[in-house]
C-alpha cells in the first residue's frame, strides 16, 4: 500500500521509539463486545472477490458488496465516483464509499468518522521473489482488515444504538496505486492515497461536523503492534492519547505500546492537511522485521487470509468499541 516515511529513514525511525508515559486517567470499561469472528468473515468475503485492483471486475463487485453491507446495517451510503490519474497516467475509476450514520437526530457528542482504504495493491513489489513483483496483492491485511473492522462496528452500532456521538464510515479508494519500487520513470509525487486526496478536496463543510477521525490500516496481521504514528502525534495528539487510553481500558494495551513510531504517507494526511479534520492513523509496526517495518506480508503475495489473526482484529475492534461508547 503506500507508505513511505515522511522523514529521511523508514527503518531507523520506526525502530527508534521514544517511550511515552501512559495516562493515569481511568474510564469505565464497555461491556459491548466486538466480534472478531464476524470481522474475520467480513475480511474473507472481500478476498473472495479476488484482489480489488483498480479498474477490475473484482473491484467493482466488492464495492457494491460493501455498499450493500452498510445499507443492511441502516447506513445511508454515498458512492463518490471520480476518474483519478495514476502515477503513470492510467485513469482509475475510483469510488469512495461514504456511509452516514443511520440516525439523523442530534447527538450530544457530535460526530466522528472512521476510515480505511478498500482497494488492493496492483503489484507485489516488496515480495522477496522478484518474479512476483508484477502480481496483484490479495490485500487481506492491507485493505480488507480495516473495512472488516468498520463493518463489524456498523453491525454492533445497529444492535446497540446508545451512542452519544454519530459514527460515520468512509472507505477510501485508489490508495494503493503509488509508484512501484521498480519504476524510476514515473512521478511518485502524491501518487498514494488518491481517493482520500479527492475526498478531502471535495469536503467543503464549514464548520466541519466532525470532531476527529480515525484511519485503520493493516489492523489484522499476525503479531501486529500499533505504535503511535508520528504525524498523528503532530496533528492530533489528543486523539492518540484518547485511543491508546481506550486500548488500555479494554485490556489490549499490549497491542498499543506507549511508544512513538515513524511517520507514514497514508490517507490521514489529506484528511488533516486539506479537510482540516484531526485524524490519526492506527497502523501496524514491526520494528524488528527484516522485510520492513510494515511486516512480512506487506506488498507481497502472502498478504492473504492465512496471515490474518483474529486476536489482532479483536484488539483493534474492542479498542474502538471502548472509545466510541465512552464519548
Amino acid at each position: 500500500m503506500k507508505k513511505y516515511l515522511l522523514f529521511i529513514s523508514l527503518i531507523s525511525l520506526m525502530v527508534c521509539c521514544s517511550t511515552k508515559k501512559p495516562s493515569v486517567e481511568e474510564e469505565a470499561v464497555v461491556s459491548i463486545q466486538f466480534n472478531a469472528d464476524s470481522a474475520y468473515a467480513f475480511c474473507a468475503a472481500q478476498c473472495d472477490f479476488g484482489p480489488r485492483v483498480m479498474n477490475s471486475d473484482a473491484h467493482e463487485k466488492c464495492g457494491a458488496w460493501i455498499q450493500q453491507k452498510f445499507q443492511q446495517y441502516g447506513y445511508q451510503v454515498e458512492m463518490q465516483k471520480a476518474d483519478l490519474k495514476g502515477y503513470n497516467g492510467t485513469i482509475l475509476k475510483s469510488t469512495n464509499i461514504i456511509a452516514k450514520a443511520p440516525s439523523q437526530k442530534e447527538r450530544a457528542g457530535g460526530a466522528i468518522f472512521i476510515c480505511a482504504h478498500w482497494d488492493s495493491r496492483p503489484w507485489a513489489d516488496n515480495d522477496p521473489d522478484s518474479t512476483n513483483w508484477r502480481k496483484p496483492v490479495m490485500a487481506a491485511n492491507d485493505g480488507a482488515s480495516g473495512v472488516a473492522v468498520m463493518l463489524e462496528l456498523a453491525r454492533l452500532i445497529q444492535q446497540h444504538d446508545s451512542l452519544n456521538i454519530a459514527v460515520d464510515f468512509i472507505c477510501f479508494d485508489a490508495e494503493d496505486w503509488g509508484i512501484p519500487q521498480w519504476d524510476q520513470t514515473g512521478d511518485g509525487t502524491d501518487s498514494w492515497a488518491l481517493g482520500s486526496q479527492y475526498w478531502a478536496k471535495s469536503f467543503t463543510s464549514n464548520p466541519s461536523p466532525y470532531q476527529y477521525a480515525i484511519l485503520l490500516d493493516m489492523v489484522g496481521g499476525q503479531g501486529a503492534k500499533f505504535y503511535q504514528e508520528s504525524y498523528s502525534l503532530q496533528k492530533a495528539s489528543a486523539i492518540v492519547e484518547k485511543v491508546w487510553r481506550a486500548a488500555n481500558a479494554a485490556g489490549y494495551g499490549s497491542f498499543f505500546p506507549m511508544k512513538e513510531g515513524g511517520g507514514v504517507t497514508d490517507d490521514h494526511i489529506p484528511v488533516n492537511d486539506v479537510a482540516n479534520i484531526p485524524c490519526i492513523d492506527i497502523i501496524n509496526c514491526y520494528p524488528d522485521c527484516p522485510q520492513g517495518s510494515f511486516g512480512p506480508t506487506w506488498h507481497t503475495i502472502y498478504d492473504d487470509m492465512q496471515h490474518i489473526d483474529k486476536n489482532t482484529l479483536q484488539a483493534v475492534g474492542q479498542t474502538l468499541v471502548q472509545l466510541i461508547y465512552n464519548e
